[in-house]
């Protein structure tokens, strides 16, 4: 079925709805606050194939029509959805103050930080699994979404800058690399680990492996950057 037109209203909601009205991190419109919240859980439990605006709308205790007067279609909300859950993770990034931090120690809190993030908000995890189904097709339309990883690039950049300057980080190491593998350590363990469970025989869910694992991550991490 092709889409309606635009509206001018429509056109201003999508603005609010990518962050134009956001003030001090803080969303002014509380109806906007409860459909996103209403559409991440929808979409985290049901992907973006399966999940439904009639759903989101019930939820959100709104009808259908206001839903898209905020937000367009499904797939421009799903949109919006990924970059509010990227902004949530990158502000809470910032609060790590890893520019004022030791390199090693700025290094240990980022890996401890992703670790944890993604054990307290599976729900993360699981938009990123629908949104790489589908090639990141959403992804590619943000307006915002490199800008918001920039400042991340860049404290991961001056972390390894100001290690390797003291001598106790190897030279050459790329940021978005590092991050990759930091991400990926916690990423395919937390995305697996019923079926890695099943696999080995153990409970990899388990308090102890669970603190195995993060003590292992930090090694792995600090080993590759620490100089011999």
């Amino acid at each position: 079925m092709p889409r309606e037109p635009v509206s001018a209203a429509r056109r201003k909601a999508a603005a609010v709805a990518t962050g134009a009205g956001r003030v001090g991190g803080r969303d002014p419109d509380p109806t906007r606050s409860v459909i996103l919240a209403a559409a991440t859980d929808e979409f985290a439990t049901h992907g973006l194939g399966g999940a439904r605006v009639d759903r989101i709308a019930e939820r959100a205790g709104i009808n259908k029509r206001m839903l898209y007067y905020y937000f367009g279609h499904k797939d421009d909300l799903f949109l919006v959805v990924l970059e509010e859950s990227y902004r949530r993770i990158r502000e809470a990034e910032v609060e790590l103050n890893l520019t004022r931090t030791d390199p090693v120690e700025g290094i240990r809190r980022l890996v401890t930080f992703t670790w944890n993030y993604y054990r307290e908000h599976p729900e993360f995890i699981r938009l990123l699994n629908s949104e790489n189904m589908h090639r990141a097709e959403h992804l590619k339309r943000s307006r915002h979404i490199r800008a918001m990883h920039s400042p991340l690039v860049a404290t991961i950049e001056d972390l390894l800058e100001r290690g390797r300057r003291t001598g106790v980080f190897r030279a050459g190491v790329d940021p978005v690399q590092l991050y990759v593998s930091i991400a990926g350590l916690a990423y395919f363990y937390l995305s697996n680990q019923h079926t890695l469970s099943t696999i080995f025989g153990r409970d990899l869910d388990a308090p102890r492996e669970l603190a195995e694992r993060l003590s292992h991550m930090i090694d792995v991490v600090l080993g590759y950057l620490i100089r011999g």
